[in-house]
């Protein structure tokens, strides 16, 4: 090749986006000039985009708010945290066995900390059958959850006591009667900021206030079960106090903190082993455990296992409106192509490209996809707010930078799958006959 034949080449590689992009502005000005002329047809065939963006947005913002909402909570307790609760095992002899029998005996976890050295403290929790009314002065504060925790409670469950004192050892082995409460439970009854050493009377026994805790987000709790969510007030007595209120084999669960994050399944394998021995009566070989115990990582990650089955399975559920949306674009695009026939013609007779032609028809669908999608989303971002404002519980949702690439990379691949087919066809149609279509 000459040197001559060489400049050329290189030129024409130089010039070569430039003429792309050229015509990439030139087939996107003719797409929305096509667009506004059938303004109620495009908006009709771009709903099927419309409702599928919407929909995976709100979806996507909904599940990862309620997911930012429910780490936020448990994260509150902190990495070391371990559960263990009593619960009926599927399969032996015990699957039919009362909740009454499986329930916990305070005694069980005596020497806990001696057979398990991951764990470095512990809490019974306990809590009273209804809700309560408790009263200072002659003020009074309706649906109080009197609880029952051991010492060393605050520091596990990450409620740190702002004013005041922690229970002491003393406070448990005597049985005082003291309590912890909360900031909204003080406000409510209208007690002195500096409330420690006012008393508080719940079920005709009234309590010294040794300490003020934080405040649970939500006001929740969680009970024995597991996980249930209370909503009301709550007020913390030592645990032996609260057996000398009548019932010496209350509801209980237990809260405990392992040495490190590190060693947390590690904690809960020597806390089940334990609870295996001393249950009452103690677990056979081939029994099956009547407890459950999990740490707070193993939570987060099932948490985030399950977030994600959720979002699959419901954006494939919602790429079923965008496949709807597709037909219906390369449905749209071939009745454009036949339309225009002789338009296409001419401009193959002038001289058009079969790339020119392609690219025109291509990017008008694509760019039908895009105003779908941007609509869809701007409907998705209404809905997320509405969710938001109805319920406190996804006052976290918000569309994520991810699924928004993910709605137009969606838009765009349905733009390209279904506009090709039309835009071949219309690119290689015949000059000749394309002027003669009438």
């Amino acid at each position: 090749m000459s040197r001559r034949g060489i400049f050329k080449y290189v030129i024409g590689l130089l010039l070569a986006p430039i003429f792309f992009l050229r015509l990439l502005y030139q087939s996107s000005f003719l797409a929305f000039g096509q667009i506004w002329a059938k303004k109620g047809r495009s908006v009709l065939t771009t709903t099927g985009i419309v409702i599928a963006v919407a929909s995976i947005t709100a979806v996507i913002a909904s599940l990862t708010g309620l997911k930012a909402k429910v780490l936020a909570d448990l994260e509150t307790f902190g990495a070391k945290t371990i559960w263990v609760w009593f619960a009926r095992p599927d399969t032996g002899p015990k699957k039919n066995i009362s909740w009454w029998e499986l329930r916990f005996w305070p005694d069980e976890f005596d020497g806990l900390l001696e057979h398990c050295p991951s764990v470095t403290k512990f809490s019974r929790v306990s809590w009273s059958g209804g809700r309560s009314v408790a009263s200072y002065s002659e003020k009074t504060a309706e649906g109080v959850q009197l609880i029952g925790v051991d010492p060393g409670w605050e520091e596990i469950a990450n409620r740190p006591v702002i004013m005041g004192r922690p229970f002491s050892e003393i406070d448990q082995s005597e049985g005082r009667l003291v309590c912890y409460i909360e900031v909204a439970l003080r406000d409510k009854l209208c007690m002195d900021k500096e409330c420690i050493g006012q008393m508080v009377t719940v079920k005709g026994r009234s309590y010294m206030v040794i300490g003020v805790i934080d405040q649970r987000p939500d006001l929740a709790v969680i009970d024995g079960g597991g996980g249930n969510r209370i909503e009301g007030y709550e007020m913390y007595i030592p645990f032996t106090t609260f057996l000398r209120l009548g019932n010496k084999r209350p509801g209980m669960h237990v809260m405990a903190m392992s040495n490190s994050p590190e060693v947390s399944e590690e904690a809960v394998t020597e806390i089940k082993f334990f609870l295996r021995q001393a249950r009452r009566p103690a677990l056979g070989p081939g029994e099956s455990d009547t407890f459950g115990a999990e740490s707070m990582q193993s939570a987060i990650k099932q948490l985030n296992k399950l977030s994600q089955v959720i979002t699959l399975v419901a954006g494939g559920v919602v790429g079923i409106s965008l496949l709807v949306g597709g037909v219906g674009i390369m449905n749209i695009m071939l009745v454009s192509v036949s339309e225009r026939t002789r338009e296409i013609g001419l401009r193959k007779a002038v001289g058009a490209k079969k790339g020119a032609i392609l690219t025109q028809f291509l990017v008008e669908s694509i760019v039908l996809c895009f105003l779908g999608g941007i609509i869809g989303l701007g409907i998705g971002k209404l809905l997320t707010m509405g969710i938001c404002s109805i319920n406190k519980m996804m006052n976290m949702s918000q569309i994520p930078l991810w699924a928004v690439i993910l709605s137009f990379g969606f838009c765009g691949t349905v733009g390209i799958a279904f506009g090709m087919f039309p835009a071949i066809k219309a690119a290689r149609l015949d000059p000749i006959e394309a002027l003669r279509h009438e």
